[in-house]
């Protein structure tokens, strides 16, 4: 007798809840369709289904999130960096309390107290006719920020080496749910031959009808579930093993939505603007906010960050702040809607020849223009960089370009061998936009705080009841 089992999946959904009626309309069905058929089905979320990028993420600090999850029928999910490390403590301990489904990630551990009950390293299910199931989940090890939150991600390798033998031998079939990016997914399938299949996300691949490495499947659906993934195993009980493997992703955008889950996301964002609605400041004058020019807000910004940080300098991009301010009371989900990433305070150490070479680079048009997708950023551009702590001398070129001529700090150039300690956005850590400091080799990140943390603390102390 041979027996299918389908696995439904998601990944980076990053609170798109504009798409979630889709997404739940189409797992309910799938999900009554195999109960007809008395066949088995798991449903699965690969992690960063959370985002504080939205206002019900933020009000309810991801826990609406879960509720969501719980209403379509969920069976296990791993943890993306999105859960981890854009949460307090407390708040991811908490977050699962009322899961009405398992949460699996091995890698994950708790350096505060003992491990929140809901998190398991490895789950375990049976089909409808017995066959054995083992799901272990992995996430990304991002302990720059981890540790600061009293949490640490071990390694994904050392984890997998920890409980890949014990699992092979308590289930037939092993899945692992990882949140780590389509290379790492590669590379364990090439090390571990004891997994059938890998379920992944966080670098937001799509592999449409899945892609073999070393007879491991490996599947993803891209980001903000515009496509949600199947997964079908065929078990051959006879012969005690795995016949078939395949993976495919269905776009959802065009299917009908959930109208029960429409309602129950109407809900959710009436109870989030009003535990947003709290007044934050008033304003007797609107706060104007433009990208490409300096403005009060943003230098006034800027001066938090340094203070904040204590750093001898800082710079904040102006497209960070996506919309003016109107006069009146100012609340809590007017910040969130004009500065809604998930973004960092961050202190890295430069020379003054690389700092230098960082502000020449922020006044290219190139960057500025720069329409930037990741990195927290949920903005349209990157900007014109502003400055605390330091003068910059510029001249305008014949074709119109604004060129820096000199940087000063406290009245002198910038010593080209000093080392200066320099507050940015994180965003400009990773990747390559400002390679002087992705590559600075101290970083200290600020957690929990946002960068609207420090605006709403700008707000107050410099703009309450004064024009801009």
């Amino acid at each position: 007798m041979q027996e299918k089992l389908c696995l439904y999946y998601t990944n980076d959904l990053h609170s798109n809840f504009s798409q979630w009626p889709r997404v739940a309309g189409y797992l309910k069905e799938a999900k009554a369709s195999k109960a007809r058929e008395q066949a088995s089905c798991l449903l699965m979320d690969v992690g960063d289904h959370v985002d504080r990028v939205h206002p019900i993420a933020e009000a309810f600090m991801g826990k609406a999130n879960v509720q969501l999850m719980n209403d379509v029928g969920y069976d296990v999910v791993t943890l993306g960096n999105n859960e981890g490390i854009t949460l307090g403590h407390e708040d991811l301990y908490h977050l699962y309390d009322d899961a009405d489904f398992q949460v699996v990630c091995a890698n994950l551990h708790d350096m505060a107290e003992k491990e929140p009950d809901w998190l398991k390293p490895v789950v375990y299910f049976r089909s409808v006719n017995g066959v054995r199931i083992g799901v272990i989940g992995l996430t990304a090890p991002f302990n720059n920020y981890y540790e600061l939150l009293q949490w640490h991600v071990s390694n994904p390798f050392k984890a997998l080496e920890k409980y890949i033998k014990s699992v092979k031998e308590a289930a037939d079939i092993v899945i692992l749910l990882s949140h780590l990016g389509i290379s790492e997914d590669q590379a364990i399938a090439r090390r571990f031959s004891e997994i059938d299949v890998i379920i992944g996300g966080h670098t937001h691949h799509l592999l449409r009808t899945g892609e073999n490495v070393n007879n491991t499947i490996i599947t993803a659906a891209g980001k903000h579930c515009t496509f949600v993934g199947e997964v079908i195993l065929t078990w051959d009980h006879q012969a005690k093993k795995l016949v078939h493997k395949e993976a495919y992703t269905t776009d959802i955008t065009h299917l009908a939505k959930d109208s029960e889950t429409e309602k129950m996301l109407q809900q959710l964002y009436k109870k989030a603007n009003n535990l947003l609605g709290q007044t934050v400041v008033h304003l007797h004058q609107t706060i104007e906010v433009k990208w490409f020019q300096e403005t009060a807000i943003m230098r006034k910004l800027t001066d938090t960050m340094k203070m904040w940080t204590k750093a001898d300098c800082a710079m904040l991009n102006s497209g960070l702040l996506l919309d003016e301010l109107s006069k009146g009371d100012v609340t809590y989900k007017d910040i969130h809607r004009i500065c809604p990433h998930p973004i960092n305070p961050c202190v890295v150490e430069l020379t003054g020849d690389e700092l230098t070479e960082v502000v020449r680079a922020s006044f290219t048009k190139d960057l500025m223009e720069l329409k930037l997708k990741g990195f927290g950023f949920r903005g349209e551009v990157i900007g014109r960089m502003v400055f605390s702590g330091l003068a910059i001398a510029t001249t305008v070129l014949t074709d119109g370009r604004e060129s820096v001529k000199n940087v000063f700090f406290q009245g002198e150039p910038l010593d080209p061998d000093r080392i200066y300690s320099v507050a940015v956005a994180d965003t400009f850590t990773f990747g390559r936009l400002l390679p002087e400091i992705a590559k600075s080799e101290t970083k200290q990140y600020f957690l929990p705080e946002f960068l609207r943390d420090l605006l709403a603390y700008t707000l107050r102390n410099d703009f309450d009841g004064k024009a801009d």
